[in-house]
């Protein structure tokens, strides 16, 4: 795993990432998953604490999933009843060869060493198995989300995503991509909460936090789509790419 710093901070707020991230929209899911039936067998590797490991369960779906940060996996074990998360790594994956029909991963890709990432996960699968990254974006053509992610220093958009996420090596056929919207109702703290579970906010310094904190309260108090109102939808694009092991 890349940038272990930024990508162990967030065992740091298990429970806030629990709470603020936002799910993944089911057409998603199905899509990325293709003709792989109902009761596959899906890893959720990267698994954190367990935001897409139930959504894939409220889909029917067996699901493993493999987390490397212990405080991550103690939120999931606590919150995902009957299902207990393997101790592992996008690069030594706990499972044997051919051990599973899909791959998914949500939000966590970026934190791989790719090239290694790729041949452990082609082992687990099975052959004509499907590997599929997942983000949920902020979509920034929107003004106010624009904002929201310059003052929090959001990281990718889906335009880099697109053009970083082309290949997943030799084992595998090509990317498809496929394209989803959907939104979240949220309050001008829960988007405070959301930003506080981002890696840039947990390893700044406290000055740097407090600024960030002041500019999104300013943000919400003043923007004229924001200023006045209880909620708001916070609209967000989810990306899927999806291959199959060949």
């Amino acid at each position: 795993m890349v940038e272990d710093t930024r990508a162990r901070s967030f065992g740091t707020v298990a429970a806030e990432y629990d709470r603020f991230r936002p799910g993944y929209p089911a057409e998603a899911l199905r899509w990325a998953l293709a003709d792989a039936g109902d009761d596959a067998h899906v890893v959720d590797l990267g698994a954190g604490t367990g935001i897409l490991t139930r959504d894939l369960r409220a889909l029917g779906h067996r699901v493993t999933p493999v987390e490397p940060d212990p405080a991550m996996r103690a939120q999931l074990d606590g919150t995902v009843p009957g299902i207990t998360a393997l101790a592992g790594s996008a690069e030594a994956v706990p499972l044997p060869d051919a051990a599973t029909d899909a791959v998914l991963v949500g939000q966590a890709y970026h934190w791989f060493d790719r090239e290694r990432a790729h041949v452990e996960i082609a082992r687990v699968l099975r052959p004509d198995g499907i590997f599929a990254p997942i983000w949920s974006i902020r979509d920034e053509t929107v003004g106010w989300v624009a904002e929201l992610g310059r003052i929090a220093q959001m990281g990718e958009s889906a335009s880099d995503l697109t053009e970083k996420v082309t290949t997943f090596g030799a084992a595998f056929g090509p990317v498809e991509l496929g394209r989803f919207t959907h939104r979240t109702t949220v309050t001008g703290d829960e988007v405070v909460g959301l930003m506080r579970t981002r890696s840039h906010w947990l390893i700044a310094a406290p000055a740097q936090r407090q600024r960030v904190d002041a500019e999104l309260r300013e943000l919400f108090a003043t923007h004229p789509d924001l200023a006045g109102r209880e909620t708001v939808e916070l609209p967000y694009q989810t990306l899927v790419f999806r291959a199959r092991r060949r």
